[in-house]
């Protein structure tokens, strides 16, 4: 591809999953950064301006996927999001990208507030120029008993002044904030953060399942009535099952009320489905309880990703990945992930998840919850050029984002 392929017609030619469904011969075209067609091939080879695109050559059994996004990842390839300069992050984010996920949400973690808001700041510009979608911010009010690899000495209670401080640090880039609900001032904070725009999600919590279930319903209701709709009127959960009490049939605990919330329609369930963080049966489980529709796939993933095993940071704590598993230096719980989206979803169907759900809790789900859905997210005439070609087992090809080949080194794609 040359480098002002950004302006080329090209069409790509293969089985399409997206929208919660396979069509078994497609095409997908663009013309500079946006969809010009997807849909039968058949039917866009009989269009009058067919002659005008070039073709990808892709294997026989290619298979063309939205660009994926990831509501949870905190780093890859040496990039730290809560703690590495500029240009250790633009290298995390374009590896990112290169590996099928155009489209992420940095996250920071728990750390003295002047660390915080540096990160914000620092991140704001990349979500600025259209790099990132936005920041999450997994802290500080998370509860001391379910810290997970956050540092327990820097959680905080609820503190209006300082999450005021954080929107404006990150000039309108914040997009989601994990909270504990038991936590005193949690329904202020939810008000608050509906307020400027930010969807609460319930994580790294000790609640029980009454206080859960009260929060999300607030959560719900502080959303509708600050303006959102559609999927972001639903508040998140944050990584369920890690990093909460699990479900006893006499102390359900948040997961219960989670899930029943997830089912109604009423939340969605980040599952960091990699083959680490949860058993291959739970994620089958929770896919066939809630359904596709209420699960976004994640990634948890940090500075590791896409590097071997060694020493790592996230944040301010030290971490060892050993066999690819992150863990705390000190105490060996575990600290994110070093899979990146598309090997969640590979994992995730290999557990049992239908292609077709599985794309669909990798892309339109967490692009809805970015308020996205008109965007990105779907193969769908109009929207970003973004498409992951791989092969019939997941494995990577080729990454177009807004149009543009991102280099995969001895396996691009080149046009007939």
């Amino acid at each position: 591809m040359t480098s002002d392929q950004g302006t080329a017609r090209l069409w790509i030619k293969g089985r399409a999953v997206s929208d919660g469904r396979t069509v078994e011969d497609a095409a997908v075209a663009f013309e500079g950064d946006r969809i010009s067609f997807a849909g039968p091939a058949a039917e866009f080879e009989r269009t009058a301006d067919f002659g005008t695109y070039a073709r990808v050559d892709a294997p026989a059994d290619a298979v063309l996927l939205p660009g994926l996004v990831d509501l949870h990842c905190h780093g890859a390839f040496g990039g730290d999001f809560p703690g590495s300069d500029t240009d250790a992050v633009a290298g995390a984010v374009d590896f990112l990208h290169r590996a099928g996920t155009t489209t992420l949400l940095a996250s920071i973690v728990a750390a003295p507030y002047d660390e915080m808001l540096a990160a914000a700041e620092r991140l704001a510009g990349f979500a600025e120029d259209g790099l990132i979608a936005g920041i999450h911010a997994e802290g500080p009010f998370l509860s001391p008993a379910r810290c997970g690899a956050q540092l327990a000495a820097e959680l905080a209670e609820p503190d209006p002044d300082f999450v005021d401080e954080l929107v404006g640090a990150a000039r309108g880039q914040l997009r989601t904030m994990t909270y504990a609900p038991e936590l005193e001032g949690s329904d202020a904070l939810v008000e608050q953060l509906a307020s400027h725009g930010v969807v609460p999600s319930i994580g790294h919590t000790d609640a029980d399942a009454a206080q859960t279930a009260a929060s999300l319903r607030l959560a719900a209701e502080e959303l509708a009535s600050a303006g959102f709709d559609g999927y972001t009127e639903r508040p998140i959960v944050t990584h369920l099952f890690n990093a909460m009490p699990g479900l006893h049939h006499r102390s359900p605990g948040p997961v219960a009320a989670c899930l029943e919330a997830a089912s109604e329609g009423r939340a969605v369930l980040e599952l960091i489905g990699d083959g680490t963080h949860l058993s291959p049966d739970t994620v089958r489980m929770v896919f066939s309880l809630v359904g596709a529709e209420s699960v976004a796939l994640v990634t948890d993933s940090m500075q590791a990703t896409g590097l071997p095993d060694g020493s790592y940071s996230l944040g301010g704590a030290r971490v060892d990945v050993q066999s690819g598993v992150a863990r705390l230096a000190s105490g060996g719980v575990l600290a994110g992930g070093t899979s990146t989206l598309l090997d969640v979803v590979r994992t995730t169907v290999a557990s049992g998840v239908p292609w077709e759900d599985a794309v669909t809790s990798a892309t339109a789900v967490p692009a809805a919850v970015l308020g996205l859905a008109d965007e990105v997210g779907s193969l769908h005439l109009g929207f970003r050029a973004d498409v992951v070609v791989v092969d019939a087992d997941c494995r990577l090809l080729a990454v177009y984002r807004q149009g543009r080949l991102l280099s995969q080194p001895g396996t691009d794609p080149t046009p007939v």
